[in-house]
Parts: structure tokens; C-alpha cells; sequence
């Protein structure tokens, strides 16, 4: 059974990256990779069972409280460069 949860959040670790890289918008590709850090933390979750090493389970929530503290850093940086009326002091070339 848990073979079956390791190629599911496989499967879907291959969607979100497939969505990162055609997503349509910044906010899409935002939201893919955040679900590729949470699968990320799920396969961790479920190898550090199947191997009975509990160690795992900790390194995959520290992993998951970076991945929520990145995302909410990288989300308030794009909102900070769409309020600048200049774009960021970027020159348009």
C-alpha cells in the first residue's frame, strides 16, 4: 500500500512541475511549486515509514515550515514589485 502512495505523490510531484513550467501567470507557478514542496514533505513523511527511521518524519516538517516561509517571501516580494508604479526601478529595455 504504501508503494502505491510513493508512485502516487510521484505522478503528482511530475504534474506540479509540469504546471511550474507552463503555468500561464507568476501566481500559478507560485502555487506549483508549493505543491511540489508539499508532496515533497508527504514522500518524505511516507519513505521515513516505510524505512521505521522516525528521524525523517522531523527533517520533513523543518522542510515543510521552509517551503511555507519561502513561498509566503517569494508571494510578498512579486506583490511589493506590482505596487512600485516604476516596476521595481527596472528599466524596461
Amino acid at each position: 500500500m504504501l508503494v502505491a502512495a510513493v508512485v502516487a505523490l510521484l505522478v503528482a510531484m511530475a504534474l506540479a512541475l509540469v504546471r511550474a513550467f507552463l503555468g500561464p501567470r507568476l501566481y500559478n507557478r507560485i502555487l506549483a511549486i508549493n505543491v511540489f514542496g508539499t508532496k515533497t514533505v508527504l514522500f518524505m513523511a511516507v519513505l521515513g515509514t516505510m524505512s521505521g527511521r522516525s528521524y525523517i518524519l522531523d527533517i520533513a516538517l523543518i522542510y515543510a515550515l521552509v517551503n511555507f516561509v519561502s513561498t509566503i517571501a517569494v508571494l510578498r516580494l512579486t506583490h511589493l514589485d506590482e505596487l512600485l508604479p516604476d516596476g521595481g526601478g527596472r528599466k524596461a529595455t
